[in-house]
């Protein structure tokens, strides 16, 4: 039985999700801005999406920006909001657990002559907002701070968060590519005004991702060329990656089943000794972050890899690396306990009995490689 827990890296596509991609693949596969029957047909699936993934987040369709994925619609968002509102100010506002296509960004506006300022988090992940607001000087321009961690699961306090911007009139980007459809996104509700999303987390497809552009924020478009997302981000539009992505949302997150399996999962965490859990029961549903003490983050997801266990050290986009996790280091563990860290992420399609396997060979597992292991 092949178990896989590392669904916040990426989920296996919905059966339902393909079929509806598949005819944008073979029969309707026109380009959308091609002026004949079939870049129309293409054109209307996308706006139908469109309409779609609005709805999910109570925005406007076109509000809707699709990109290639998470990473892209965070560099559009802080690169491009940084550069459009330069002569406001050159300041920017993040934290230190952020995805890496946010941290390093803000590394990169940084030698373009920016300054950032990234912000500490509490043993659980969490912002102070009142050390947010004590950041903000008359020459910031954006914060950026993720919503749902994708290492810990943390979840932060979008509302309130929010509600600081707007009072200093300051553009708020939020990454939500591991929380959306698993919390509720409401722009009308928040003061949001950029929001990431992507497909491949949701169980769509990989390559397809939006970026939420609340109406009227200032920024630069993110690539040049033709005239795809009203100017701002050109290029032939992946439909049917599109049609994938906004099936995917149609459909039921399971969140309630998913909860279940967590609860399952932490209970068998109990039998095992030295272990600290990282995230809490307030986080994202479908993530969880355990520290092995003792034992090496890696030996163990290898040891696993051999039962068809697949789980992993941290997020695929820093995992091989070597590097400690920034996110693990800030909520206070040593190097040494970072690189002991597994994350177990879920999703609808695992069962009860990949969860028992889990349970059955972690035990041993971790007491075999704890008696070889050169850290006491």
């Amino acid at each position: 039985m092949k178990v896989y827990l590392d669904n916040a890296s990426t989920t296996q596509i919905d059966p339902m999700v393909l079929e509806a991609m598949l005819p944008f693949l073979k029969k309707d596969y026109g380009n959308s801005f091609s002026p004949n029957k079939m870049g129309e047909s293409a054109m209307e699936a996308i706006e139908k999406s469109r309409i779609i993934i609005a709805k999910s987040i109570n925005a406007m369709p076109e509000e809707i920006i699709f990109t290639s994925g998470g990473t892209e619609s965070n560099n559009f968002a802080i690169k491009g909001v940084a550069f459009a509102n330069r002569d406001k100010g050159n300041h920017i506002i993040t934290t230190k657990i952020e995805h890496k296509s946010v941290s390093k960004s803000c590394e990169w506006l940084e030698e373009q002559g920016f300054e950032i300022t990234y912000l500490n988090v509490n043993e659980k992940g969490f912002l102070n907002v009142g050390d947010l607001e004590k950041a903000i000087t008359d020459k910031t321009i954006l914060v950026s701070i993720i919503h749902g961690q994708n290492e810990i699961g943390t979840i932060q306090d979008l509302n309130a968060l929010g509600d600081i911007c707007k009072k200093h009139n300051i553009y708020f980007h939020t990454d939500a590519c591991q929380s959306y459809t698993k919390t509720e996104i409401n722009v009308q509700e928040q003061a949001i005004d950029l929001i990431s999303l992507n497909a491949h987390k949701i169980h769509g497809p990989k390559g397809v991702g939006a970026l939420y552009l609340r109406n009227g924020t200032k920024i630069n478009a993110w690539q040049n060329g033709g005239a795809q997302e009203r100017g701002l981000r050109a290029g032939t539009d992946n439909v049917a990656g599109i049609v994938g992505f906004a099936k995917a949302v149609e459909l039921d997150s399971n969140i309630e089943y998913i909860n279940s399996l967590k609860e399952q999962l932490i209970n068998g965490f109990f039998a095992i000794d030295k272990i600290k859990m990282n995230n809490n029961q307030y986080g994202l549903p479908h993530i969880i972050s355990i520290s092995f003490f003792g034992i090496e983050g890696e030996a163990i997801v290898a040891s696993l890899d051999l039962e068809d266990i697949y789980v992993a050290t941290g997020s695929a986009c820093s995992s091989n690396d070597l590097q400690p996790s920034n996110a693990l280091l800030a909520i206070g563990l040593t190097p040494q306990e970072a690189n002991s860290t597994v994350r177990f992420s879920l999703s609808r399609f695992n069962t009860e009995q990949e969860i028992d396997k889990l349970l059955d060979v972690l035990p041993k597992t971790v007491e075999k490689l704890r008696k070889i292991s050169p850290f006491k």
